[in-house]
């Protein structure tokens, strides 16, 4: 008889090359795509130069063409040998892969979009993976935990800040006019987003005494605006930060009601009744 072991079937041995990068073959293969990656982003930043566009741009169409080539049937070969195709597509690295494909097609019919290839610079994200870096990834889990428990502070404070935007910037239009550049009210609004986010362009700017005070304020009020939401943010990854508390930690004491015990405790600190299991805790 023969005990030989089956043979892998070879979509399995594809996809443990490309998905999994604790062999020496899936290493290569994500070092492998990792410099393409690196080359694909390069050429587009060549040929953005103009110098550089004019004599050499036969070689970097080339040049892209094949990377693309290669991208394409990478994300085809990832479809086929993953074991759930919808699962991979529309995971966040599924989506990337895809978006970094679609500008070498869009090119085709739109001139210029080939440039929005350099979103390639976002499947760099897996060198995170490659490298073994899961603490990272866990600090950006963090950070992701901290905006979303911010996003209905941050969201009222955007609406406060577009509405003075607007009321100021109608202010001005009514203070300075079309005399002095304030041609209507979008543009007022365009100097007060300018003026209150203490960027400061510089191409309108009031010249009455009433628009320069409005203006003093406006800059003076941008200075919070700076600091609100990085408060919000902060404190928002403080509290993501901290550890979830035990539920040990939250046993009431039956007979003086004492809370917030030491974990490892199993009598009340302060009368010494005997404290409820874990499961028990309210």
């Amino acid at each position: 008889m023969n005990s030989s072991p089956p043979r892998a079937h070879w979509r399995v041995v594809l996809g443990n090359i490309i998905f999994d990068n604790d062999t020496p073959a899936g290493r290569r293969f994500d070092l492998a795509l990792t410099v393409a990656i690196l080359l694909s982003i390069s050429v587009v930043v060549l040929d953005s130069v103009a110098k550089i566009h004019r004599q050499h741009d036969t070689t970097l169409r080339i040049a892209e063409l094949i990377l693309s080539s290669l991208f394409t049937a990478e994300y085809l070969l990832r479809l086929v040998s993953a074991r759930h195709a919808s699962h991979y597509a529309r995971s966040f690295f599924g989506v990337v892969d895809l978006l970094s494909l679609l500008p070498a097609y869009v090119s085709l019919f739109v001139p210029g979009s080939e440039y929005l290839l350099i979103v390639r610079a976002l499947r760099l994200l897996r060198i995170f993976r490659i490298l073994k870096m899961g603490r990272y990834l866990s600090e950006a889990g963090v950070l992701a935990q901290a905006l979303r428990a911010s996003a209905v502070k941050i969201t009222v404070f955007l609406a406060v800040v577009l509405t003075l935007v607007l009321i100021i910037g109608a202010l001005m239009y009514v203070i300075e006019g079309p005399q002095y550049g304030f041609t209507s009210i979008p543009t007022s609004i365009y100097w007060a987003i300018v003026t209150i986010t203490t960027v400061g362009y510089g191409d309108i700017s009031p010249h009455t005494a009433l628009g320069k005070t409005l203006a003093s304020i406006t800059m003076i009020f941008g200075y919070g605006v700076i600091a609100v939401p990085t408060g919000i943010v902060t404190a928002g990854l403080t509290q993501a930060s901290q550890p979830k508390p035990l539920a040990r930690d939250l046993r009431r004491c039956p007979r003086c009601g004492l809370e917030r015990h030491d974990p490892q405790a199993n009598y009340c600190q302060r009368c010494g009744e005997r404290l409820p299991e874990a499961a028990e805790a309210p």
